[in-house]
Order: structure tokens, then sequence, then C-alpha cells
């Protein structure tokens, strides 16, 4: 940091540097996220109080953005919908390097979830932000990111058991259920308490594999 000497002698007052422009988005955004989720929905904040938090003036913001909802599509939308992209990105490479045994498609589904749970609690407060704030931005959100990263999520498997000779179906289906216990597993990380994450990882891990649940005999009933 450059310092200016007065002419008195006196003590150099501290010059702040200043910031790029780059630099300066990433500290409107970083403002505009905490706006937003303390205000629980995009039109409970107003550029003023982003402003506010992020220590510039309006016109600041709007050189670097032309609309509150900008705002809210590149501070929360758009990180939501990169971790997402990543999640699927890593599925569709599961066998590029070596063939899946049943204990590596294992150890990768183990894995998978671990990613997915933790990612998703990373964003638990952007994800309900988006998904039950504004009615219309949830709806396009879930339509356009939400679902068709699950449904490539769901083609992504189906690829790898194409390429082993099976054909399971209904992996969109699939897709959501393992979305939603690793959403309810993320919910207990966040919200409950002392829960056991290798253990929940391990049983969902193998439950989804080979079913949670035994097949039931009606003559197995005890009397």
């Amino acid at each position: 940091m450059t310092r200016t000497i007065p002419a008195d002698g006196g003590a150099a007052a501290p010059v702040r540097k200043r910031l790029t422009a780059e630099a300066r988005k990433r500290s409107i955004l970083k403002a505009a996220r905490r706006a937003f989720t303390e205000a629980g929905d995009m039109n409970g904040t107003t550029i003023r109080a982003i402003a506010d938090k992020g220590g510039v003036s309006e016109g600041v913001i709007y050189r670097h953005f032309e609309s509150k909802d900008q705002l809210f599509i590149e501070a929360v939308v758009e990180p939501l919908r990169e971790a997402v992209d990543s999640l699927v990105a890593a599925t569709e490479s599961v066998d590029r390097d070596e063939p899946l045994t049943p204990e590596r498609q294992k150890e990768t589904l183990h894995g998978l979830y671990r990613q997915l749970t933790a990612t998703l609690e990373d964003v638990l407060p952007l994800l309900g932000l988006v998904l039950f704030g504004d009615p219309k931005v949830a709806r396009r959100f879930y339509r356009e990111n939400f679902a068709v990263a699950m449904d490539r999520l769901g083609s992504a498997w189906q690829a790898v058991e194409d390429r082993y000779g099976h054909h399971v179906g209904a992996q969109d289906i699939t897709a959501r259920a393992v979305m939603g216990m690793a959403l309810m597993l993320a919910l207990d990380g966040h919200h409950g308490k002392g829960t056991d994450r290798d253990r929940a990882l391990s049983l969902v891990t193998e439950g989804t594999i080979d079913g949670f649940f035994p097949r039931l005999e009606p003559g197995d009933r005890a009397r």
C-alpha cells in the first residue's frame, strides 16, 4: 500500500488501493448474496441495501450490473448452476480412465454422494432462496437448471450402464431419488445434531446399489 507524506512531517495517511473492475464486481456479488440471503427473497431487498452492504454507491453497482434481476442471477443462480454442472461432469467421466468393477462402482457412487451432499450443504441458503423465493424465478430455475441437471445425471448413468450391456431404465427417477437423499443428508448436516456423515453416506450408497429393503413374501410373515 502506498503512503502520502504530509508537508508538516506528520504521520503518513494510508491510501486505499483501488480495486480492479473484476475485484469490484466480485465484492458487489458477495454483498448482494448476503443481502438476498438475509431478506430471504429477491424482492425483499433493494439496490440501496446492497450498496450499503458493499460499501459502494448505487452508481457503482449500476456500472457493473444493469438491474437487480441481473445481480440475483449472477450472485445466486449462477453458483448453483455451476455446482450442479460440476457434479454432472464428474459422473459423465466416471469410467473414463479404467473400467468399473463392483467395488469401484460402490466407491465412485459413495464419492458422488459425498460431493453432492457437501455441495448442497454449501449452497443450501442460496438453494432455499431460489426455490422458495419468487415463484417465477423458482419455476424457471427448476425447469431450466435443476431438472435439466438431474436428467443429465440420469442420462450419464444410463450411458455407463449401456457400456456394460445393461439397460435399467427410469434413470431420470433414480437421479431425482439420489438428489433427494443427498439433499436430506445436507439438511441434516446443516441443521441436525451430530449426524454420523460417513455412516449415512455408506448406507445410502449401499441402499442405492443393493436396495434398501429385502423382498418380502407372504409366506415369510410371522403369524
